[in-house]
């Protein structure tokens, strides 16, 4: 007897690989399975009919119009369905929920979250921002639908009460991106629909359908983080995304698959992408986001690498100069500087502060040791680095050069002093100072952004970069 709750809608091409394993994988559940295939030419049809599968051939668009079509050619009879790929499965977990998916007792739900695990080369993309990955895949037959405001990236939307299956995980993982030319040609592809999906909304012919909202649900927080993406700076957008994802989301521990699916996915995919925007948008002109890239690139390592070099060769120890020790340490400079700078607003307030060449301590209180690692000279130099590159005026380039440096002087200042002050208390929980304060820093400067960022069509354009050009150089 049929499952009377739930079926079963698939989007198949050239899937003998991969669907035999998803059909393996909800047989049981004994649901009404319908495929729309986009033209297969290998035996994906033939394992339909040993299945009894309802097969409807379509020629692919892109994922939303293949789904809109989907959900509008079969007759569904359950009141749920449910959207799968070919090369996902159903894990055994989603399974018992399923099996044991009574209509009756969701009534008021409208549309149900499940918990995607993603694979590349059989290696689980734990960390990155990929786990856990909520996807609307079940949702009630006509009213549920699909999102035609997006040309690549689809999902489902639904009106009403939806819920999470935290448990309930979705495998995916497509075995022929075991072989990386299959997986680069089909990105290459998509990245020719993403391009000319920003194009439009640039021009303003496309408008997403759903609210943006950090706290909603997952559809809302994707379209959150979607709205910054499309207001970043092209081309330097794919960097601060993989930093994010390697070093911030943790990607760097999903081994040498994970780095490397990363490093596609969130980088190269992205840049390639933002590429063909340009040679969508402006066909033959000058390609000044080329030029500022690389000047920005090749300013952030000059600079990086000068204080790094500078540093050993006013140490003892190796290739050491005394003169430039002795007469031009800006950086021996820099660090008394800051512990001066910090000991006088101590003593202001009041406190007992006494100061030595590395550092101060306060009776009664903690203290510091500054180390040149913490004089903040990589902030710096990819905050000045991205300044002198930007294509503005000379003097609006000096100006907010010289206000955003003395800034982050200023915060790192304030940290200083809060260590001095505080530390000493939060050291018995094992808690890091540099943690507990970039973190925060962080929050603050994405919430100032995300205003900024809004403030797009009222403010001058110049305004929002350079707000965002300060909160992603503090992350590098």
């Amino acid at each position: 007897m049929s499952n009377p709750h739930f079926s079963f809608i698939i989007l198949t091409f050239n899937e003998e690989m991969h669907l035999p394993r998803l059909l393996n994988s909800i047989n049981s559940l004994n649901a009404s399975t319908y495929v729309l295939d986009s033209g297969s030419t290998d035996s994906t049809l033939k394992i339909c009919a040993d299945h009894n599968i309802e097969v409807i051939v379509h020629p692919f668009e892109n994922h939303p119009m293949q789904w809109d079509i989907a959900l509008k050619s079969f007759a569904i009879k359950t009141p749920w369905v449910i959207g799968l790929d070919a090369d996902q499965i159903v894990a055994p977990e989603l399974y018992r929920l399923l099996e044991k998916f009574k209509n009756n007792n969701y009534l008021n739900t409208n549309g149900i979250y499940f918990n995607r695990k993603s694979y590349f080369k059989g290696s689980w993309i734990k960390h990155g921002g990929f786990y856990p990955k909520y996807l609307l895949k079940m949702f009630r037959y006509n009213i549920g639908y699909s999102d035609l405001t997006e040309k690549m990236d689809h999902r489902f939307q639904v009106p009403g009460k939806t819920i999470i299956w935290k448990s309930g995980h979705l495998i995916e993982e497509n075995l022929k991106d075991n072989n990386i030319c299959f997986w680069v040609e089909k990105h290459n592809r998509y990245s020719d629909l993403l391009a000319k999906e920003e194009v439009l909304r640039k021009n303003k012919d496309l408008k997403s359908s759903i609210k943006a909202n950090l706290f909603g649900s997952p559809n809302h927080r994707t379209a959150f983080f979607k709205r910054i993406w499309w207001q970043m700076p092209p081309y330097f957008r794919p960097l601060i995304y993989l930093i994010y994802r390697l070093v911030f989301r943790l990607g760097i521990l999903d081994g040498k698959n994970g780095v490397i699916y990363h490093f596609l996915q969130g980088f190269w995919f992205r840049l390639i992408v933002d590429i063909k925007i340009e040679e969508l948008s402006a066909p033959g002109k000058t390609n000044t986001s080329y030029r500022f890239l690389f000047n920005f690139l090749g300013l952030f390592f000059l600079f990086y690498s000068f204080n790094i070099l500078y540093i050993g060769a006013t140490t003892k120890g190796g290739i050491y100069f005394p003169f430039l020790d002795q007469h031009l340490n800006y950086i021996k400079l820099w660090r008394q500087f800051c512990i001066s700078t910090s000991a006088q607003t101590l003593k202001s307030l009041g406190y007992i502060v006494h100061v030595n060449n590395a550092g101060l301590s306060i009776e009664n209180h903690s203290g510091f040791r500054l180390i040149y690692s913490c004089l903040g000279y990589g902030i710096m130099s990819c905050f000045a680095a991205f300044v002198i590159a930007y294509p503005k005026t000379l003097s609006s380039r000096l100006i907010f050069l010289s206000i955003g440096l003395v800034t982050i002087q200023l915060l790192n200042t304030l940290r200083l002093v809060l260590i001095s002050i505080y530390y000493k208390s939060y050291h018995a929980f094992n808690i890091d100072h540099h943690t507990v304060f970039n973190s925060t820093l962080y929050v603050i400067l994405l919430g100032i952004t995300y205003l900024w960022l809004n403030q797009q069509q009222r403010k001058s354009p110049g305004k929002i970069h350079t707000l965002l050009i300060r909160y992603t150089c503090r992350k590098i």
